[in-house]
């Protein structure tokens, strides 16, 4: 018998000759004392190579614990005594669905054994014992590999959700590239300006260096410092000084609202995309609200008019990155169901044990049927290629891991309501922080 891999019901077969009906009961006793029957409960009885039946250690016992009952039975054939009803199991039966029929057949105490069949022919004696042994090592193994897919598939839900996350911010690089752009053009073309007044201020310098020049010279007349005092004039009414001065300051003014405006949006850019590798204590949603509405402003502004009620609400411990992967998704998504013009209503506002967002579009809706599935891992509604299906399913778990709660609701024609609540306090958190740190 096979001990380390049990792989079918053969592997567990006791290959010992059977009885027949006619042999005696002495005969079976003496048999069963031998040194191949001494690991059975219980030994086949077979007529032309089909069971018949069983008897057992604990059959024969009481036949010969009774008064002369070696005398009396001993001598009579075994087919009187033996069990008619007995375990058996087709040899092409797995070692699970053996197991499941003999745990529902087997009698307490545990008495007999059961026979292995092959098309209704005897083959074998397969061990309750062996067979439960089996099973246990078969769960342990199971066991193993669960466990070893579980960590996989954690680690896949991981790249899963970065990669939702990069995808989500690829979609919004091409925009944001375009958003620094424009104040990044007229940066550049304030300072081809300013380099031009550079220029003519210099020349102004050097006109009156030279006045100076042509005053101080033992050489000098007044013929020649009226022509440099002409040069001079003409020179500035050329430049005209005051009004270039006027005009670089408005240039100044420009240049840093447009080196503000890129700053912006580098620093939004990289506080949506840090990794977390636990929750931040103190963290404003109000602030992810904006944040996550500065990457998204690519796929809003000139089309889509957005509402900002935000209340005033109080910090909370999360993870911020997660939470504006959240809110972007739900702002892009609201872009993307909204045909031409539109708005977007977005509110914050909290009672004494959750702070709340709601996120109202005024796009096309969905029907019943695509809202039951809206937090199904890979669907969606957008042409293939367009979407992967992950970015609510992985913002329903980002919720959840923060101990809050995901809704939405919409109608066909008026547009969705995506709400999201978030506890105030820590203790309600029911995520560790490695499993946020593995989302």
């Amino acid at each position: 018998m096979k001990e380390n891999s049990v792989t079918d019901i053969y592997s567990l077969a006791l290959h010992i000759p059977p009885f027949a009906p006619t042999d005696s009961v002495n005969d079976v006793a003496t048999q069963l004392m031998q040194t191949e029957y001494e690991a059975v409960l219980s030994v086949p009885i077979v007529q032309d190579g089909i069971p018949v039946g069983v008897i057992t250690r604990f059959q024969l016992n009481n036949i010969f614990m009774k008064n002369f009952g070696r005398e009396l039975f001993g001598r009579k054939p075994v087919a009187e005594f033996m069990a008619k009803s007995f375990l058996a199991v087709d040899v092409r039966t797995s070692v699970a669905e053996a197991a499941n029929y003999i745990s529902a057949k087997i009698r307490s105490p545990l008495s007999e054994d059961f026979v292995i069949t092959e098309q209704g022919q005897y083959l074998g004696l397969g061990s309750v014992l062996a067979l439960l042994g089996a099973m246990e090592r078969q769960v342990a193994k199971n066991a193993s590999e669960l466990s070893s897919a579980y960590r996989e598939l954690k680690s896949s839900q991981a790249q899963l959700v970065q990669s939702e996350k990069m995808a989500s911010l690829g979609q919004m690089v091409a925009g944001v590239a375009h958003e620094i752009n424009t104040p990044l053009g007229y940066v550049k073309n304030n300072v081809e300006i300013v380099q031009e007044f550079v220029v003519q201020l210099r020349q102004m310098h050097t006109s009156h260096k030279e006045l100076v020049d042509v005053i101080l010279s033992p050489d000098s007349n007044d013929i020649a410092i009226a022509e440099k005092l002409a040069e001079l004039d003409d020179l500035q009414n050329m430049i005209e000084p005051d009004i270039l001065f006027e005009d670089m300051s408005a240039i100044f003014n420009d240049t840093n609202y447009g080196l503000e405006q890129i700053n912006e949006l580098v620093l939004g850019l990289k506080n949506f995309s840090r990794l977390d590798q636990a929750m931040t204590d103190s963290v404003s949603i109000n602030e992810c609200i904006h944040s996550s509405l500065l990457i998204a402003k690519t796929n809003l502004k000139n089309r889509i008019d957005v509402i900002k009620q935000l209340g005033d609400i109080p910090k909370i411990a999360c993870a911020p990155s997660q939470i504006n992967q959240v809110l972007l998704n739900l702002f892009t998504n609201a872009s993307q169901a909204i045909e031409g013009e539109g708005k977007i209503l977005v509110k914050t506002w909290a009672d004494e044990h959750n702070v709340y967002i709601s996120v109202q579009d005024t796009g096309k809706g969905m029907p019943p049927e695509v809202v039951a599935k809206i937090f199904d891992p890979f669907f969606t509604t957008k042409p293939v290629g367009e979407g992967t299906g992950l970015g609510l399913s992985i913002s329903f778990q980002i919720i959840e891991q923060h101990g809050g709660r995901i809704r939405v609701a919409s109608e066909v024609g008026r547009g969705t309501r995506f709400g999201i609540s978030l506890p105030r306090q820590r203790q309600a958190v029911k995520t560790t922080q490695a499993v946020l740190a593995e989302a």
